[in-house]
């Protein structure tokens, strides 16, 4: 495993504009060909959090997972973020995990958010995601699911032999600066009690809705500390994670070897 470069577009999403919003976060990465590794998007990043967008959404064969397949060839570098995609089962909010080989790997939200009565238009995923990029294990979330830590646990000797399930935790997000402080501690404790690195990746800007976003997206390594930090405006950050700083802190503190088995339902 070596060294990953990670890259947060932290941007202001144009409410319900997919075209709009695939111009605007292309021009913001065209830039990072050669200097990253993985580039992250916000949650919907082509219409904002919108119960509304429902009717808009997109199938696989759309535009927009035709574009994100585009723009990771074209960077050489994966890229991730959620969008509305329907499918026979319903709509879901659906992460994308894009790779330059033309590789696409999804996750489908599962913790939906009830205090925006998400749960009443969208359709819950069931499953979470591991993906192998880079020689990194990455397991991407979307927002809310932040605040399940059960669902997020990094266990030990599960997923591969005599390792933790993952080395990095990313979260996608339209995390309402109402609620700021949450999405910040919150952040800290899955990087802490998972002994991983972990990026949280947010907008900026007002909604259709009235939301005001702060932005707040980081990088925190697995002390709980900050790799680096966005305040509330719109920024491309790319930051670096030291695999071998990773492996020695999992030697000296081998927290994981205590870890509670379980199996989710």
């Amino acid at each position: 495993m070596k060294d990953l470069r990670v890259s947060l577009v932290q941007g202001a999403t144009r409410w319900h504009d997919p075209a709009g919003n695939r111009e605007y976060y292309g021009d913001l990465i065209s830039s990072l060909h050669g200097i990253t590794d993985l580039v992250l998007l916000p949650e919907t990043f082509t219409s904002g959090f919108s119960n509304e967008a429902i009717g808009n959404a997109e199938t696989m064969d759309g535009p927009t997972v035709a574009w994100i397949r585009e723009q990771a060839a074209k960077l050489g570098a994966a890229i991730t973020g959620s969008v509305q995609l329907r499918t026979d089962e319903g709509v879901f909010n659906r992460l994308l995990f894009a790779t330059p080989d033309g590789g696409l790997q999804t996750y489908d939200k599962r913790h939906l958010f009830r205090f925006a009565k998400e749960h009443e238009r969208y359709a819950a995923g069931r499953d979470r995601l591991t993906v192998e990029w880079k020689g990194w294990r990455i397991c991407p979330m979307v927002c809310y699911d932040l605040r399940f830590p059960v669902f997020s646990r990094n266990r030990f000797d599960v997923e591969r032999a005599g390792a933790p399930d993952f080395d990095l935790l990313l979260y996608v997000a339209n995390w309402p600066s109402a609620r700021a402080y949450p999405w910040k501690t919150l952040l800290r404790a899955r990087a802490i009690e998972n002994l991983c690195y972990v990026a949280g990746l947010n907008r900026v800007g007002d909604d259709g809705n009235g939301l005001h976003y702060a932005g707040d997206s980081a990088v925190i390594d697995f002390l709980g500390h900050p790799v680096s930090e966005c305040t509330d405006e719109e920024v491309v950050v790319t930051t670096t994670l030291q695999a071998a700083e990773l492996a020695a802190h999992r030697e000296r503190f081998p927290a994981m070897l205590d870890g509670d088995r379980f199996e989710l339902a």
